[in-house]
């Protein structure tokens, strides 16, 4: 269960490289954030990770040291107590340092500032790790591999059999929930600032549109205003009512995300059934696009302009709650960089995975839509969560 050496140190010399590009002159990067502490050294562990730009990196564990001993194939792995004891044996930081300005607490950054006596205000190199991790080498998109087989399965395969009438939202949601861990869901998955969910947003009917903190097409209703989360334990299903289920799926740190919905005993209304439709069809026209060298703002402006004012109307959402992307890249976290949207100008690279998930909702009904996780070929997108085009009827003959 060990990130390959060779993994490691890849992942390290291109982050080198895009420093040099982006940041000539840097002296020293220290990295803190959990999840790119894993992505550089295979572990999780509570740690500072400092890359001088002349020296060797070393991975300094607060704790547990012993842990990361065990997990982390990271060449050079030490013990320290606090920041005072890695600052100890640093070479004073003779230029520019740079940390995660997007995740560092205040905290973090009085104690480096004591310890390591930066002369210089520290600058971000958020972008920098980001452009890194966006491109997946063939050992992610491996395990990305097996996150999409899960998904597919269970979402094309399994659900229509846990659906069934009267039962709430949150009895569904632990069921799904159950059946992903059973085919090798890891049981969360992370997002990007701080936040972790087990699943993602399942619910009945309108609950798919109910206004949400999260910057997401579709809403959840959610347990109570303290956990907005999972779904309600009043909102049972009803024949007729349109499913809608929008979950990450993660192996080994890595994640695909898929939505689907579901007609359960009864089809939707044709009217909306036409909307749903023709997001699919925008979903496969940017995927189509996801080839090396577009430019990410220009599929979003291409895609777009595309559409009728009827159909932009609540598009990428419901009413007023609309979001300004048509996908966002996705690996050890569901919302990495880049998006597909307006800002993100510099161009693909193979390699690179996308959640790409049009959506619409509808009055008195709910989100329609799709989304899928796709690979940047030369092709175009790859899809790894499968090619159903949704709208499973469940329970009712379609004739």
């Amino acid at each position: 269960m060990q990130v390959p050496a060779r993994e490691l140190t890849s992942r390290l010399a291109r982050f080198r490289a895009e420093m040099d590009l982006r940041s000539p002159g840097w002296s020293l990067a220290a990295i803190t954030e959990r999840i790119n502490l894993y992505y550089f050294t295979g572990t999780i562990q509570d740690g500072l990770l400092l890359i001088p730009r002349g020296g060797d990196a070393v991975f300094w564990v607060r704790k547990s040291f012993e842990r990361a001993q065990c997990e982390s194939l990271f060449p050079d792995i030490r013990p320290m107590k606090s920041y005072r004891d890695a600052a100890a044996a640093t070479r004073p930081v003779q230029g520019p340092a740079y940390l995660e300005l997007d995740s560092v607490t205040l905290a973090q950054y009085g104690r480096m500032q004591k310890h390591f006596a930066f002369s210089a205000p520290p600058l971000a190199l958020d972008a920098q790790v980001a452009a890194v991790r966006a491109v997946k080498s063939q050992y992610e998109l491996s395990l990305m591999e097996k996150a999409g087989k899960i998904h597919r399965h269970v979402f094309e395969d399994c659900i229509p059999d846990l659906l069934v009438e009267g039962m709430d939202e949150i009895e569904f949601g632990t069921r799904l929930y159950s059946l992903m861990m059973q085919e090798g869901h890891q049981g969360i998955v992370r997002f990007r600032m701080f936040n972790e969910m087990l699943l993602g947003q399942v619910g009945f009917g309108v609950s798919t549109i109910t206004p949400t903190c999260v910057d997401t097409p579709g809403g959840i209703s959610g347990l109570h205003p303290a956990i907005p989360l999972m779904g309600n334990r009043e909102k049972k299903l009803n024949k007729g009512d349109l499913v809608v289920v929008d979950t990450g799926c993660g192996v080994e740190g890595y994640h695909t995300d898929k939505t689907m919905n579901y007609m359960f005993g009864k089809a939707i209304p044709d009217a909306a059934i036409k909307v749903h439709e023709k997001c699919v069809a925008v979903q496969d026209e940017v995927a189509s696009m996801l080839k090396p060298g577009a430019v990410p703002s220009e599929i979003y402006a291409t895609v777009v302009a595309g559409l009728s004012p009827e159909f932009k109307d609540g598009f990428m959402g419901f009413g007023q709650n609309t979001v300004k992307f048509l996908g966002h890249g996705i690996g050890l976290e569901i919302d990495e960089s880049p998006v597909i949207a307006p800002g993100f100008d510099e161009p693909l690279q193979e390699g690179m995975v996308f959640a790409i998930e049009p959506k619409k909702g509808i009055a008195g009904l709910g989100l329609v839509g799709i989304e899928n996780t796709f690979v940047v070929t030369p092709q175009g997108g790859r899809s790894l969560t499968g090619n159903n085009r949704g709208l499973i009827p469940v329970g009712f003959l379609t004739g």
